[in-house]
């Protein structure tokens, strides 16, 4: 069906690359790009022979426009799937606003040097989109992107209004190390370091990191500590489904991690702020991250599930009702299937699939875009055709 041109080759990468070529009857053809373009030839060396799809690698510095717009030019792709930091997401819109190409992420753009996480930067590119006549979708991971699939789906089939939504984000999985992040360390920590909130009556709550905690017993888990974060996906549902009263996001952490991030705050070492060490300026985040495991390494070590998914209340015909959608993922099928942690698969099949709903024209809307604003209908069935089956029950135990 057509040509895409993936950025980045880490481990949400090399997951949606692995689908992509799974997937050949609409991916005829990728070109996978990096900074370090021996990491994208040896994922082609991989998986040539495995698949229809031809591959093709190319270096790219994702922080130039220019460089990307010349890489766009060259491949020519029908969309552009953003798989690198999050800290490069508008310069990679630029360089699709220049050429006319769709565009896919599955993380908010966020600047590098503050902990904010918000949609407005890329919100901003709205109007140019629209009269360019191409679309940008964002944040089509798992959350966000399938929560937000969810909650469409929920509105679309359970309720004529949803009042709350609890989106839980259990990882039961071990690694076995003392400390280590399931996803790249300086996003993790910095999400996870800063204050958390969430949406209540038409605004935001603020609280401390890590203040609020909550015990939920995860099917296929077990109980675990959950705490309440800031997430992306909340000032977009806020907006994008009518009734919300109130939205939070929970992530589970076992007590391990909390103790090394604790110390490891204390010293300074999770810190945005540059400092001077032997005459030369670092940011103490930065050298933990080059310290700390590769989580593209965790997946051999693994074992374990994940379960996300989103609580919703609301009304029906006039009646209270309850609703819970959700996903479990098994660490050690991942890895048999892709050579991936549960975590990394979870981010990249929904950034293949959001990238084949775009590829193919069944999500087709000129502007900038959140995963929760287009038909969640073909999104759910792919979902369960291509790795991540969603269960339901209508009478879930609630968070409160």
């Amino acid at each position: 069906m057509g040509k895409a041109l993936i950025i980045g080759c880490g481990g949400v990468a090399s997951v949606a690359i692995h689908k992509c070529c799974q997937n050949s009857e609409v991916f005829e053809e990728i070109c996978i790009a990096s900074r370090t373009v021996s990491k994208c030839d040896a994922l082609k060396e991989k998986l040539q022979g495995t698949t229809k799809t031809k591959i093709t690698t190319a270096q790219v510095n994702a922080d130039n426009v220019d460089e990307l717009i010349a890489l766009i030019n060259e491949v020519k792709p029908d969309v552009v799937l953003n798989l690198a930091l999050p800290y490069q997401d508008l310069t990679i819109m630029d360089a699709c606003l220049a050429t006319k190409t769709h565009y896919i992420d599955t993380a908010n753009y966020e600047p590098e040097d503050t902990a904010k996480f918000e949609y407005s930067w890329q919100w901003a590119y709205r109007e140019k989109f629209e009269e360019a006549g191409i679309t940008a979708l964002l944040g089509s991971g798992f959350d966000p992107g399938v929560t937000g699939v969810f909650s469409a789906y929920a509105l679309k089939h359970e309720f004529d209004e949803i009042n709350y939504i609890d989106i839980l984000d259990c990882n039961g999985g071990d690694h076995g190390y003392p400390f280590a992040t399931n996803f790249n360390p300086e996003i993790n920590i910095r999400e996870v370091s800063a204050k958390g909130s969430y949406w209540e009556d038409g605004h935001w709550v603020e609280t401390e990191p890590m203040e609020i905690k909550r015990e939920y017993n995860f099917e296929g888990v077990g109980e675990k500590d959950m705490y309440l974060l800031h997430h992306e996906e909340i000032e977009s549902l806020a907006l994008n489904i009518p009734g919300i009263k109130r939205i939070r996001f929970f992530m589970t952490f076992g007590q391990s991690y909390l103790t090394h991030l604790k110390c490891l705050e204390n010293v300074g070492m999770t810190s945005i702020e540059p400092i001077m060490y032997e005459g030369k300026e670092i940011i103490p985040l930065q050298f933990l991250k080059a310290v700390l495991p590769d989580p593209a390494s965790l997946g051999p070590r693994t074992k374990g599930k994940t379960n996300i998914g989103c609580i919703f209340q609301g009304k029906k015909d006039g009646k209270e009702k309850t609703y819970y959608l959700y996903n479990i993922c098994d660490h050690e099928e991942c890895y048999k299937e892709v050579g991936s942690q549960a975590v990394a698969y979870t981010t990249g099949v929904p950034a293949m699939i959001g990238a084949m709903m775009v590829m193919t024209g069944k999500w087709n809307k000129p502007g900038v875009h959140n995963i929760e604003e287009f038909d969640p209908d073909p999104f759910m069935d792919a979902l369960n055709k291509w790795g991540l089956p969603w269960k339901e029950t209508h009478t879930p135990v609630l968070v409160d």
